[in-house]
């Protein structure tokens, strides 16, 4: 007998439409996977044996062999163990063979017969919609982040006994009603600039680091307040769109860091590794690559404490996706691309021992050793970091004054007023922020009125930039110009981009 189910599975970001047959052959008793599983889903085997045997039903003494088409297409994941399990009973005649053409089914089952969630379902669901379905079976824990898309109807299932009676008609199972899934919550308020004791000039870098996307580069000696100010800034970055929000879940889900109680991510995210990671663990990769943490923080911040602690190769990975906004990761077995478009805020000490510039406590460091340190991190690698920001010690004054700083929400009123001008500006085009302003783009919308000219031309010659970082300057130009609600870049505009850039200046 020959039963087929149909089933799907992710590959990358992209899930791909899976036939799952089944056949039941006279001869002894054997169970084969083909069509290129990995190990999980070779073990697949005795999963489903033991949880149809334990969920009441008779494992067939015949030769089985499961087909998992396309047979060129790399499978992975315990997905496939409920539709296997369906295919199964289908050819054996206890469930019509008719009725599964019109259902997709995932699900991992547990050796009792209860069906476990799966990493990766907002982009099966998003495979289904459009297809002729009827529904699509999914474990109960996965059923609202499936509810995500529409045009696809959501069955949640628990225990293989459940979807036996359904397709056999003895007990009726209702979809998901979208319309009483619970409100995506609001983004909580959480760390607010309101906190940081002084710092006036730190907050404004990142005001306009905020306003028009840019990378940043704080600098200053330890305790100077450089992770409390970063982990701050996604407070003052615009709310996401749904597009976008569905993206970051889609990352999340294939990666299996996301909640089951929040199936929509809300907040934008907030990456800090370690400077021990790996440029697989940064970047991305494995035998089937997984996204790294640049990925996870796809349309949030990135934060990356002590930088030039980070092995060089791992830094030097981030210059493409800096510049593209996704990851190509190539490996034998598959080629895979990941978004990777995100706000990278950087910290450093000035010197190796950290108080370079710093009136309390002298620098014992000689200039050879503070450039042997800040060679550590590329000039290609700077010239991607839009902003470069002294972060000095406090002074005590201010640090036990009790005065609070202005607050997140009315530097966010800011932020979102100046994005607003930039997407009307940039309607049509695939441009979003000043950040990812193109040659030509800067060309058209970066004009410098007055003197505004003369100023950045002393400042290239002197300070030797290069052309990347002339078109940086340029970007945060136009950045403070629009939270200054103005539309030609005038000379303060430039002369505030100009000082960003503190590590194009000789050390002496």
């Amino acid at each position: 007998m020959l039963a087929k189910v149909n089933s799907v599975t992710v590959t990358g970001l992209e899930a791909h439409a899976v036939g799952v047959e089944v056949d039941l052959a006279t001869g002894l008793p054997m169970f084969t996977v083909v069509g290129l599983p990995d190990t999980t889903v070779r073990e697949s085997r005795d999963r489903v044996r033991s949880a149809l045997r334990n969920s009441g039903f008779n494992f067939p003494q015949r030769k089985v062999t499961v087909n998992l088409a396309p047979a060129d297409l790399p499978k992975e994941g315990a997905g496939f163990d409920l539709p296997i399990a369906v295919g199964i009973l289908a050819a054996e005649g206890l469930i019509p063979a008719d009725v599964l053409q019109h259902y997709v089914l995932v699900g991992e089952v547990s050796l009792e017969g209860v069906i476990k969630p799966v990493r990766g379902m907002l982009s099966m669901a998003l495979s289904c919609r459009g297809r002729p379905l009827k529904g699509f079976l999914v474990p109960s824990e996965n059923a609202m982040e499936a509810a995500i898309v529409d045009g696809v109807e959501i069955y949640p299932v628990a225990t293989i006994p459940q979807v036996i009676e359904y397709f056999t008609g003895t007990q009726a199972m209702k979809a998901v009603d979208r319309g009483a899934l619970p409100a995506i919550p609001a983004p909580a308020g959480g760390a607010d600039f309101g906190d940081v004791r002084g710092q006036q000039h730190a907050k404004r870098a990142l005001e306009v680091a905020a306003a028009g996307g840019h990378n940043v580069l704080l600098v200053g000696p330890p305790g100077s307040g450089k992770t409390m100010l970063a982990q701050r800034l996604p407070g003052i970055l615009p709310p996401m769109t749904l597009d976008e929000a569905i993206e970051s879940t889609r990352i999340h889900s294939v990666a299996g860091l996301l909640p089951a109680a929040q199936p929509l991510l809300c907040v934008r995210p907030f990456r800090a590794p370690h400077h021990s990671i790996s440029d697989a663990g940064l970047i991305g990769g494995g035998t089937m690559p997984r996204p790294g943490e640049v990925s996870l923080a796809h349309n949030g911040v990135l934060f990356l404490d002590e930088l030039p602690e980070y092995r060089r190769n791992v830094l030097e990975g981030l210059r493409q996706p800096l510049e593209e906004g996704t990851i190509a990761i190539t490996r034998v077995s598959a080629a895979m691309s990941y978004p990777a478009r995100v706000m990278l805020v950087a910290a450093m000490n000035p010197c190796p021992c950290g108080f370079l510039g710093d009136r309390a406590r002298p620098c014992v460091c000689s200039p050879i050793q503070v450039q042997r340190y800040r060679a550590r991190v590329s000039g290609p690698l700077l010239d991607r970091l839009d902003l470069h920001v002294e972060v000095p010690a406090v002074p005590f004054r201010e640090l036990a004054g009790e005065e609070r700083g202005e607050e997140s929400p009315a530097i966010l009123q800011r932020v979102v007023a100046a994005r607003a001008k930039q997407t009307e500006r940039y309607k049509g085009t695939r441009t979003h922020c000043n950040a990812q302003l193109r040659p030509s783009q800067i060309k058209k919308h970066c004009t410098i009125a007055g003197k505004g000219r003369v100023l950045i031309e002393q400042a290239v010659v002197k300070l030797g930039l290069s052309a990347r970082a002339y078109m940086r300057i340029l970007k945060v130009a136009r950045t403070i110009a629009d939270l200054d609600g103005s539309d030609p870049i005038l000379t303060p505009h430039v002369a505030e981009a100009i000082q960003y850039r503190s590590l194009d200046r000789q050390v002496t």
